[in-house]
């Protein structure tokens, strides 16, 4: 319905609705200090709002496709997201503009997040390949190669050392955030992968599927 809602998580109570995308909105999520909102819509924009009102604060304007995520530094100082456009973009998060391009994906970009640390960004696209970046430069650090399908999601660890993927080849890839190398493929849903993502203490992923189930590993 094009908006984005906030809900109080103790009662299930719509507390604020997000009013503004011309279209689907396809992501949402909150800033470290859940003051503000982010959301990423097919309007070919990112919008960030006060989580506190409802009011939006800013557009994210470059995109020339469907943004597909988007997601605030560990800081919140910065804004990261991905388009059908096959690029990454990382904006000021207090004035909405722009500051890097990630260009190199051959397919449209699902995904992007920075690491713990807000040193590097990690993206999944359509292209069967996550990408590492250097979130200072835009310099693409690392390719993760493997999977046999579209990927959905790329994501780091808490300690930053790993990263997790989920693919259209009904597979989850843990990898080496240093080198890249596959450390282990969890194998066993029995349709599409949609998500992937490590427990907050490392220790377990989480996934999620086209065939009805979560799984935890």
């Amino acid at each position: 319905d094009k908006t984005a809602r906030i809900w109080d998580a103790a009662t299930g109570q719509e507390i604020t609705r997000l009013i503004g995308h011309t279209d689907r909105v396809w992501f949402a999520a909150f800033s470290p200090d859940g003051r503000r909102v982010i959301t990423a819509s097919h309007d070919k924009t990112a919008r960030i709002w006060d989580a506190a009102t409802g009011r939006q604060i800013l557009v994210l304007n470059g995109h020339q496709d469907r943004v597909t995520c988007a997601a605030f530094s560990p800081d919140g100082r910065r804004v990261v997201t991905s388009s059908y456009d096959k690029t990454a973009r990382i904006w000021d998060a207090a004035t909405g503009q722009p500051i890097l391009v990630l260009s190199g994906h051959a397919d449209l970009v699902m995904y992007a997040a920075f690491s713990p640390d807000g040193r590097r960004v990690v993206t999944a696209s359509h292209d069967r390949t996550a990408r590492i970046w250097d979130a200072a430069t835009g310099r693409q650090i690392r390719l993760l190669s493997g999977h046999t399908d579209w990927l959905t999601t790329a994501s780091f660890s808490p300690d930053g050392l790993q990263l997790v993927t989920a693919s259209y080849d009904k597979t989850a890839g843990i990898w080496d955030a240093r080198t890249g190398r596959q450390i282990r493929l969890l194998s066993g849903h029995t349709d599409r992968l949609w998500f992937a993502a490590f427990s907050p203490d490392g220790r377990q992923i989480v996934t999620g599927s086209y065939d009805k189930t979560a799984r935890i590993w």
